[in-house]
């Protein structure tokens, strides 16, 4: 999630739990202490695939977290207030720090949870990078601790934000069910009930989502899935390119990215360069993270050194009023085919 989401989440929970002792002073310390998992970013990791690939790694572990609550318990034991205990003082810090990593779990983009096993990351893919209603119960009630101060013995408006945004969690994933359940209704029709899929909502909202079904190396198909929708999902086959993939069979790159993905992957061969899009990240057509692994010369083609980041195409107004007007008129269609297709196009 965003920084801001963060960092107020953090002043949540802290303030819950320390508020009546600490005041003010907890709102502060849980900011700086929730975004603390964050601070792997100033880290170089050499390319482009690194740099995302590592990124919610090790800062992101719930292993090493804890491990960070406990040494920080044993530092600032000292300084405790004598109103609470040791045990109450590590809980406060493990939640604020622990609460960062799981709540970026919700997001598409992948945490290492479990760091340093090579479990795939954890990705429940139920929330957008950005979402207000997460957010906002959560700003108002640092926003009020700020001006009021905690006045009762249990932080009221902190409890209460953070009930109410979790209960939106919860409804996320209850959304994102019933937006799978639409599709996998369509695909038993079709005898591929046990189709392999990938959902995530779309921007800045959890009633419509994009739905990707694993149709192998050379295909995959997407639809958009609205909750108000009355008519089943029309799902569009799409060109992955796997045939394209064997030229990668050395990369290193390559090979870490179908890790982290899980395999969400499809490759494109633009000009001279081979582009490699996780498909997960962003709406049909403006993805993330595209990444240059190899290109063409004159003896064949060669791996990058170091991959970099190819030019990405920036969804704007247009583009989210397409995605609003979709959400209240389900009658209209979908743009998949026209948007996935600004993927095999060379950039202006």
């Amino acid at each position: 999630m965003d920084s801001l989401t963060q960092a107020v989440l953090g002043a949540t929970v802290q303030t819950a739990l320390l508020g009546r002792w600490q005041g003010r002073r907890a709102l502060l310390y849980g900011a700086a202490l929730g975004t603390l998992p964050d601070l792997d970013v100033v880290i170089d990791y050499g390319n482009a695939v690194n740099e995302m690939t590592y990124h919610r790694g090790f800062s992101h572990s719930l292993f090493v977290l804890t491990g960070v609550a406990l040494l920080l318990t044993w530092l600032c034991g000292r300084w405790r207030d004598p109103g609470y205990s040791q045990r109450r003082l590590f809980l406060t810090l493990w939640l604020v720090l622990i609460t960062h990593p799981l709540l970026d779990a919700f997001t598409t983009y992948g945490t290492q949870l479990f760091w340093p096993l090579p479990t795939t990351p954890v990705a429940w893919s139920s929330v957008f990078i950005i979402d207000p209603l997460y957010t906002l119960p959560l700003l108002l009630a640092v926003l009020a601790g700020l001006v009021l101060g905690p006045r009762d013995r249990t932080p009221r408006l902190a409890v209460a934000a953070l009930l109410l945004s979790t209960t939106y969690l919860g409804w996320t994933l209850a959304a994102k069910y019933s937006a799978e359940r639409q599709v996998r209704q369509v695909l038993a029709a079709q005898g591929q009930a046990d189709a392999r899929l990938f959902s995530a909502p779309l921007p800045f909202t959890s009633l419509l989502w994009r739905v990707m079904v694993d149709d192998g190396p050379e295909r995959y198909r997407e639809t958009w899935v609205g909750l108000f929708d009355g008519h089943p999902p029309q799902l569009v086959p799409l060109p992955r390119g796997g045939e394209l993939a064997p030229i990668l069979a050395d990369s290193p790159a390559e090979q870490r990215l179908r890790w982290f993905t899980d395999d969400w992957l499809r490759y494109d061969r633009l000009g001279d360069d081979l582009v490699v899009t996780d498909l997960r990240l962003g709406a049909t057509g403006y993805h993330s993270f595209r990444f240059v692994l190899a290109q063409r010369e004159a003896s064949g083609w060669r791996l990058v050194a170091e991959p970099s980041l190819w030019p990405r195409e920036r969804g704007g107004r247009e583009q989210l009023a397409v995605v609003w007007r979709r959400l209240w008129h389900p009658e209209l269609p979908a743009p998949v085919a026209d948007w996935a297709a600004r993927l095999s196009r060379l950039p202006d």
